[in-house]
């Protein structure tokens, strides 16, 4: 049985109907894992859904419980564009659990990995772009209350808005997305470091830009956590997405955010965020491929 713990549940496959953002993604990238790694079934384990009190360290308690009672106003459900319901309440809670016990066991064990998560468009009182809380900033919080000093390293093709946006006044956390500048969402929040990339950049261009800004993050704030927002729609084929990165380009963009932190003794936490390729099987190839590479599996 290997020593790395994956946290996941089943629970975030949800009917969200004809969309283009398929839930069935992480079932997908379990099931890779399990077929071409040394993972098993007993390495993956079930978060406990976080409660309406720890969501609002975050989260206002009126967001939070609209979510949970469904009482979203229909304005704030046209803007978090995904269709509500229960078990996308339930997912959501489950999700926020998921990534801060990744955070927690890296803190403990120098990486952790959730098969879900990522959702950093979610501001405090409101959803948007498919995000409806912020798991990012909950486990990035978690971590800095700890004691931590905290990056969020955003390579999701859209920049991480929301995470910047709550986290603008709070010096405990250092955050830093590479994007797709002519893209969702428009306008832009101000991270610390924002790295915006023009339409159809290449593998070459943003791993070259990834790395000169990871060390500059770190020269600058001297991080001893992160959190990696580790969205596959950088790919070339990705339906919402206008880069240009080859599985390859982006099994080399993981390499080189593992290899950086590991450098500088940086616990690492892994989400997932979007992932929208024409072929689902991609967006889950991509993930799991992270995965790996963060993990060492293979």
């Amino acid at each position: 049985m290997s020593l790395n713990k994956i946290f996941y549940s089943p629970g975030y496959e949800v009917d969200i109907g004809n969309h283009v953002f398929p839930t069935r993604k992480y079932r997908m990238v379990k099931e890779l894992l399990v077929e071409r790694t040394s993972l098993g079934e007993d390495d993956f384990i079930q978060p406990r859904p976080l409660d309406s009190r720890e969501v609002a360290e975050v989260h206002t308690p009126d967001y939070v419980n609209d979510i949970k009672n469904a009482s979203l106003s229909y304005a704030k459900q046209v803007k978090l564009e995904l269709p509500y319901s229960p078990e996308l309440a339930e997912a959501s809670f489950i999700c926020c659990g998921g990534t801060v016990e990744a955070c927690e066991y890296a803190m403990k064990n120098g990486a952790g990995v959730h098969i879900g998560g990522g959702f950093h468009h979610a501001y405090p009182d409101h959803g948007e772009g498919f995000c409806v809380f912020n798991d990012v900033a909950l486990g990035a919080l978690r971590a800095a209350n700890k004691g931590k000093r905290v990056a969020v390293i955003d390579c999701d093709l859209h920049q991480g808005n929301g995470t910047a946006f709550i986290f603008r006044d709070d010096k405990r956390v250092f955050t830093f997305s590479i994007h797709q500048e002519n893209n969702y969402p428009i306008p832009k929040e101000k991270s610390d470091l924002d790295i915006p990339l023009g339409d159809s950049a290449g593998g070459d261009e943003y791993n070259s830009k990834l790395s000169e800004g990871i060390r500059k993050m770190k020269e600058v704030f001297k991080p001893d956590f992160a959190v990696y927002v580790a969205g596959s729609d950088p790919y070339e084929y990705d339906q919402l997405g206008g880069l240009r990165l080859s599985v390859e380009d982006l099994r080399m963009r993981d390499t080189i955010v593992r290899r950086e932190t590991v450098e500088s003794g940086i616990d690492l936490a892994v989400v997932f965020a979007g992932g929208y390729a024409v072929k689902p099987e991609d967006t889950a190839l991509i993930h799991a491929q992270t995965v790996d590479v963060v993990l060492n599996l293979t």
